[in-house]
């Protein structure tokens, strides 16, 4: 449960964080998805199955590429790194 839970904050946050760039809602949820699962070509105009993610601006492709890193570490892992209480202990 606590893992469904991280990966639903996560892809918030980084949805949020996409809407922010002036990606409208589509596009940033289903982005965010994409990136953080790994699961192929989101939805909407711009990543679409037709589109692509080359014509998103540079702030969005960073906040898109620390997703795909996210989900490939493994969400429970890069947490516990970024922790203090782990590296104090």
């Amino acid at each position: 449960m606590s893992f469904f839970m991280f990966f639903v904050v996560t892809m918030g946050l980084v949805a949020v964080a996409l809407s922010m760039t002036g990606l409208d809602f589509v596009t940033s949820v289903s982005g965010a998805a994409a990136a953080l699962a790994n699961i192929g070509p989101g939805l909407g105009d711009i990543i679409g199955p037709s589109g692509n993610f080359g014509s998103l601006n540079d702030t969005a492709k960073w906040i898109l590429t620390a997703a795909m890193l996210i989900g490939r570490l493994e969400l429970m892992a890069v947490y516990v790194i970024l922790t203090v209480k782990f590296w104090r202990a």
